[in-house]
C-alpha cells in the first residue's frame, strides 16, 4: 500500500460528501478546527480497544446507542441526561444477566452527518440539495438552508465539547450510581404492562446490591458502584472534519482521530478503493464497519484485512444491518468464513436500518417486533457458527417519542404523529429500549 497520512484520503474517490460553494471558506474552517484541542485522548481510545478485545472472546459485551443524528436545535442537558440514563439502565440489566462487563459507547458528541440515498430532494417541483445533517446544512427546505456551510463544523465541535463535559460529569458525579440506576429499572418494571416479566430481574439485582451492602461493599467504598465510563462514537462520514481532528499521539507516534473514541464506516461508504477505507486504515482508534445484505464472503475478508491487517483483537467491530427477513440467511455464511480465516472481530447487531418501513400514516418507522427478531436471529446465527455475539447497536433516545411501533405500550401507526421528532430515522423511545434490554437479557442467559 502507498504511505498513509491524515490527508491521503483526498487522492481517492469519495461518496456521500457535500459540495461546498466556497473552497476558501472550507479551508479556513478546516484550519480553525485543526487548532482546536482534541475532544478525546489516545489513551482513552486504547482503553476502549482493549475492552473490545475482550468482547472478541466473549468476555465482555458492547452496548452502543444514541440518536440517529444529533441536532443543533434540540441540544439540551435534558436530552443528554435522558440518553445517558437509559444507556446505564440497559447496561445494568445486561451486565447482571450476561455475567460479563458491558462496554458503554454512545452515538453522541459527534453524530451529526448522515448519508443520504440521493444527492437532491424534490418537493412540489422544487429540487434542492439533500439534508446531510446539521454539521453540513439545515433541515428546512429552502435554498439558503440547504446550502452546505463549513462553519457548521465549528458549531458541531463546540456542541460536542459541551456534550462530553456534561457526560463526564454525569459519569462521575453520582448520576451513574448503581443503586440509583437499578431503582430507575424497578420503577420502569413496576409501570410496564409486562410488569411480571421484567420485575423479576430488577428485584434480583436489588437483592444482590443489598447483599453486597451487608458485606460492606457499597458506593462509598467501591468506586465502580458509584461511577462509570461512557465512550463516544459516530459515523466518520465528513472526512474534512475528521482529518482536522486527527492528531499524532506523543507517546506512541500513532495517529488517532480525536473526534471520538470509536468511529465507524457506513454501508454506503465502505468500498475498498475509496476514501473512507483509506482514511480509516491509518487511524489507531477502535473502528467499526456496517455489514449489509449485499456483502459477500470474499469482500468481507478483504475489508477486514484492509482495516485490521495485524488481526488485532478489539480493533474492528463488524456491525450487521440486514433486516429481520434477511439476516438468518446471510449472516451464517459470513460468520463461517470469518471463523475459518481466523479473523478477530467483534460481531455487533444493528437491527434498526434493515427494518425501516413507511407506515400507512406516511411516517418512516420501525417495528419493535422486527428489531427484536433480527437481534434473536443474530444471536442464534453466530452461536450456531461458533462465533460470539459481541454487542448491539441501536438508534434510540431516552425521551418518550413515538417513532417506532410496537412494544409493551403497543404504539400503532396512528400514534406516530403524537411525538415524532427525529430529523432522520425513527428511534426507539426510553420505554421501548429498556424493554429491549430485558428481552436481550434473556438471550444472554442462554
Amino acid at each position: 500500500m502507498k504511505p498513509w497520512s491524515p490527508e491521503s484520503w483526498r487522492d481517492f474517490p469519495i461518496r456521500q460528501q457535500p459540495t461546498y460553494p466556497d473552497s476558501t471558506a472550507l479551508l479556513t474552517a478546516e484550519a480553525q478546527l485543526a487548532k482546536m484541542p482534541p475532544l478525546v485522548f489516545a489513551q482513552e481510545a486504547r482503553d476502549l480497544r482493549e475492552q473490545l478485545g475482550r468482547a472478541c472472546e466473549g468476555k465482555a459485551f458492547l452496548l452502543q446507542g444514541g440518536d440517529c443524528a444529533e441536532s443543533f436545535a434540540d441540544f439540551s442537558a435534558t436530552s443528554i441526561r435522558d440518553t445517558f440514563k437509559v444507556l446505564l439502565q440497559m447496561a445494568v440489566v445486561l451486565t447482571y444477566s450476561g455475567r460479563k462487563p458491558v462496554i458503554k459507547v454512545a452515538r453522541m458528541a459527534g453524530q451529526f452527518a448522515k448519508p443520504r440515498s440521493a444527492d437532491t430532494e424534490t418537493i412540489d417541483g422544487v429540487t434542492l440539495p439533500a439534508y446531510r445533517g446539521d454539521i453540513i446544512n439545515q433541515l428546512d427546505f429552502t435554498e439558503s438552508a440547504r446550502l452546505p456551510d463549513p462553519q457548521r463544523m465549528l458549531q458541531a465541535y463546540h456542541q460536542s465539547t459541551a456534550t462530553l463535559n456534561l457526560v463526564r460529569a454525569f459519569a462521575t458525579g453520582g448520576l451513574a450510581d448503581l443503586h440509583k440506576v437499578n431503582q430507575w429499572n424497578l420503577d420502569f418494571a413496576e409501570a410496564s404492562p409486562l410488569r411480571n416479566r421484567y420485575l423479576d430481574i430488577a428485584e434480583r439485582i436489588q437483592d444482590a446490591l443489598a447483599f453486597m451492602a451487608v458485606c460492606g461493599v457499597d458506593s462509598n467504598n467501591t468506586p465502580p458502584l458509584h461511577a462509570t465510563h461512557l465512550y463516544t462514537s459516530h459515523e466518520a462520514l465528513l472526512l474534512n472534519y475528521e482529518q482536522a481532528l486527527t492528531r499524532k499521539d506523543s507517546l506512541t507516534g500513532d495517529w488517532y482521530n480525536c473526534s471520538a473514541h470509536m468511529l465507524w464506516i457506513g454501508e454506503r461508504t465502505r468500498k475498498l478503493d475509496e476514501a473512507h477505507i483509506e482514511f480509516f486504515r491509518g487511524i489507531h482508534n477502535p473502528i467499526g464497519v456496517k455489514v449489509g445484505p449485499s456483502m459477500d464472503e470474499d469482500e468481507l475478508i478483504h475489508l477486514i484485512d484492509a482495516l485490521n491487517p495485524d488481526n488485532q483483537a478489539g480493533r474492528l467491530t463488524l456491525i450487521t444491518r440486514m433486516g429481520a427477513n434477511t439476516l438468518g440467511d446471510k449472516l451464517p455464511r459470513l460468520a463461517r468464513r470469518v471463523k475459518a480465516e481466523g479473523r478477530k472481530v467483534v460481531w455487533s447487531s444493528d437491527p434498526m436500518h434493515g427494518n425501516t418501513v413507511k407506515a400507512s400514516s406516511g411516517y418512516k418507522t420501525r417495528s419493535f417486533d422486527d428489531i427484536l427478531t433480527e437481534i434473536n436471529q443474530f444471536f442464534a446465527a453466530l452461536r450456531a457458527e461458533g462465533q460470539e455475539p459481541g454487542g448491539i447497536h441501536l438508534e434510540m433516545t431516552g425521551q418518550h417519542v413515538t417513532e417506532c411501533t410496537g412494544g409493551a405500550y403497543k404504539i400503532s401507526d396512528d400514534d406516530l404523529a403524537n411525538c415524532y421528532r427525529t430529523q432522520c430515522d425513527p428511534r426507539l423511545n426510553g420505554d421501548q429500549v429498556l424493554e429491549m434490554a430485558f428481552c436481550i437479557a434473556e438471550r444472554l442467559r442462554v
